[in-house]
């Protein structure tokens, strides 16, 4: 079968099933692995497709961005992975910054028995902070409804106020070029003034977002250290020449 033959295949199942796995296309196609890696990696770099772990996915749109309800319930296992061990990070006596997001939501259960304080932008974090006797400062700002997020400048001055030993952040996607970005800029500006309050500064990620590129950058891979889940080798080599990298699987 020919290369473009391979390629229409591919892009067909794509358009059916919105998201494929190798397997999915080496039973379609009677490819080996490496062929069809090797076709995903050129139409990624055609943007046709976006490679995600064991797979590929549609090109999303950069100012796509789902609700907070949709968000909840994807991927949640990985992202409660993650959370735990972001969590084993923060020790007694810290002060975080918990970004608005359902990641980082995922960090609260586990903070339960420390003694820290918290100060967020996510209006969804408040009761589960509140449940748990969690000190917490909200900051102000204008209510984003989709997000749940406090963005704006009266956001901005209310963040400026406070230091943080680690911030903790979530992003839309990150990308070895691209860096760290998320659909809206207001949201990237506040968690840029975040990251540059913090002595420790994290990006907590699932497997989704990886060679996701998003309207707002956010920092530079450089900037953040990143907590994900199921990265390939090549992938993983190449990202640790650009920032520290922690691979939770278990």
């Amino acid at each position: 079968m020919l290369t473009t033959e391979r390629h229409e295949i591919i892009l067909q199942l794509l358009k059916e099933k919105q998201t494929i796995t190798l397997q999915d296309i080496i039973e379609t196609t009677s490819a080996s692995e490496s062929t069809i890696r090797r076709d995903l990696t050129e139409l990624e770099k055609q943007h046709k497709l976006e490679r995600i772990h064991g797979g590929a996915t549609l090109t999303e749109r950069k100012l796509q961005e789902f609700s907070i309800t949709e968000k909840s319930t994807k991927n949640l296992q990985e992202k409660i992975k993650i959370a735990n061990y972001a969590s084993s990070i923060v020790q007694d006596g810290d002060c975080i910054y918990l970004d608005a997001g359902t990641t980082t939501l995922q960090i609260i259960p586990y903070l339960q028995d420390k003694d820290v304080v918290v100060v967020t932008n996510g209006l969804t974090h408040l009761d589960s902070l509140i449940e748990r006797g969690i000190t917490t400062y909200l900051t102000g700002g204008l209510i984003k409804p989709k997000t749940s997020a406090l963005i704006g400048q009266q956001a901005v001055q209310s963040l400026q106020n406070y230091r943080f030993d680690k911030c903790f952040l979530g992003v839309n996607g990150y990308h070895i070029d691209y860096g760290y970005t998320t659909p809206d800029p207001e949201e990237a500006h506040m968690k840029q003034i975040a990251s540059s309050l913090a002595k420790e500064v994290y990006v907590l990620a699932d497997s989704t977002k990886h060679n996701k590129i998003s309207f707002a950058k956010i920092n530079d891979l450089q900037e953040a250290q990143l907590i994900t889940t199921e990265i390939e080798a090549d992938d993983l080599s190449h990202l640790t020449k650009r920032t520290n990298v922690k691979v939770v699987n278990n």
